[in-house]
């Protein structure tokens, strides 16, 4: 199958999200292939290649399969749709509340000892803002239509997020909340490095990040931004799930 053949499946949203949960589960249907950040730019045709190609390099493409996925969590990697000369393709977008985020992401690169900027509640919290915005620009000019879901549904209502999400990409057989496991699952710089993401189902315990201190102005500023480009995304979308 020519990679001309393929619809696409883009993911928007920012890290922490629970989207490589999502991205997992998509990516265990047998009409789907992907489930993790490919890394790339999607603003010309030659893009649509170098993903086919991104992906043989991990996993085979599966049999009768007609889905290609890949989500975008940074600023730095562009989707612009009209450009791409797809078949088709099915925009997703996704938001999580600003104060679990941006305690995720600190927690998450203080783990790693990196020495990232990320592990400072201001740089989170200005990654998380600006991303947002972006999201939300997108969608305002968006002229292909996109489903909006909060991010919290992914764990929360998954008997109603995966229905919705089976009857957006007309997939036979429906989504299941049980997942299968990939060669990239929990590596660096493909999703959710955690030992959750192997279990396979999805974990709707809470996660603890008391430990970690975000400055008032900073949480406001966050919330607002969060609370107007979610309300936005919502109102101009296909669709919704909400939590």
């Amino acid at each position: 199958m020519s990679c001309d053949s393929y619809s696409r499946i883009f993911l928007l949203s920012h890290m922490r999200a629970f989207t490589s949960l999502l991205g997992h589960i998509l990516g265990s249907h047998p009409a789907i292939n992907g489930y993790f950040e490919l890394h790339i730019s999607y603003d010309n045709p030659a893009a649509l290649d170098k993903q086919v190609g991104e992906l043989r390099r991990y996993e085979t493409l599966k049999e009768s399969s007609r889905y290609l996925f890949d989500k975008l969590l940074h600023n730095d990697y562009r989707l612009m749709p009209a450009l791409l000369a797809v078949n088709d393709a099915t925009v997703l977008a996704c938001l999580r509340e600003p104060e679990a985020s941006i305690k995720s992401i600190v927690n998450l690169f203080a783990r790693k000892a990196s020495g990232d900027s990320y592990e400072q509640p201001k740089e989170a919290a200005k990654y998380y803002i600006e991303r947002v915005r972006r999201l939300a620009e997108f969608c305002a000019s968006a002229t292909h239509p996109y489903y909006y879901l909060d991010a919290e549904s992914i764990r929360t209502r998954p008997e109603q997020l995966l229905p919705a999400l089976t009857r957006w990409l007309d997939l036979d057989p429906p989504l299941s909340p049980r997942y299968k496991t990939f060669s990239q699952t929990g590596q660096p710089r493909k999703g959710d490095s955690s030992v959750l993401i192997r279990s396979g189902i999805i974990d709707q315990s809470a996660s603890d990040y008391s430990h970690v201190h975000i400055a008032p102005d900073l949480l406001e500023n966050a919330l607002a931004t969060y609370r107007e480009c979610r309300r936005n995304m919502i109102a101009n979308a296909a669709d919704c799930i909400l939590h």
